[in-house]
């Protein structure tokens, strides 16, 4: 999925603080943006196993909220959210696509890696690749009550990844005609720097 989708999900977790604790609401929506994307921090570096830990964000996230239960405050509230974002991210991977320049094909087996069990997670295909339609339109289903419950700056962040959603959608094939087409001019001795997952496909 992507990166701006994990972002919605993250911000429609933070929107539940209007239900139980609205005066952290502003904080918890920008830390379930900022734990939303973090994961995908890795894009470039160990994609989709050096930032995402599904079991340990998972276990981190219920003790924080344990703690914002126990102290309610900014501090405690925006950390729970964060990791309970940051813990659906790495979870939700595994229900989409798998980790290969050009998913739709539906040949990796690899979606997410579970440093817990020392494996890599096999992709559901739910959302066949990051950008597909049906990804798109789960943003705009996540983004739905979190514009609708907000306004001013967290209300101009959520639409702001809706847009950019879109626009990565409509482009999302095309990108990877740019990417071939930039990888190919690449050094050989600054390949080491690439993805694996774009030299791999290019060797083909």
């Amino acid at each position: 999925m992507m990166a701006t989708t994990h972002a919605l999900a993250g911000a429609l977790l933070g929107s539940v603080a209007l239900l139980v604790a609205p005066e952290f609401a502003p904080a918890a929506v920008l830390a379930g943006l900022a734990g939303g994307v973090f994961p995908d921090l890795d894009l470039y570096a160990g994609h989709r196993r050096t930032l995402h830990f599904p079991v340990y964000y998972t276990a981190a996230a219920l003790v924080a909220l344990g703690v914002a239960v126990l102290t309610p405050a900014t501090w405690s509230v925006a950390l729970a959210v964060f990791l309970l974002a940051a813990a659906l991210h790495a979870v939700s991977d595994a229900l989409g696509g798998g980790l290969e320049l050009k998913p739709w094909r539906g040949e990796s087996e690899r979606a997410v890696y579970d440093h817990y069990r020392g494996r890599w997670v096999p992709p559901r295909r739910w959302v066949r690749y990051d950008g597909a339609p049906e990804d798109f339109a789960l943003a705009l289903v996540l983004a739905a009550p979190a514009v609708a419950l907000h306004d001013g700056v967290v209300q101009t962040l959520v639409l702001a990844a809706v847009l950019v959603s879109g626009v990565y959608a409509l482009l999302r094939k095309r990108l990877v005609v740019v990417a071939e087409w930039l990888v190919a001019r690449v050094p050989e001795s600054a390949l080491a720097y690439v993805p694996e997952r774009f030299v791999s496909d290019l060797a083909r």
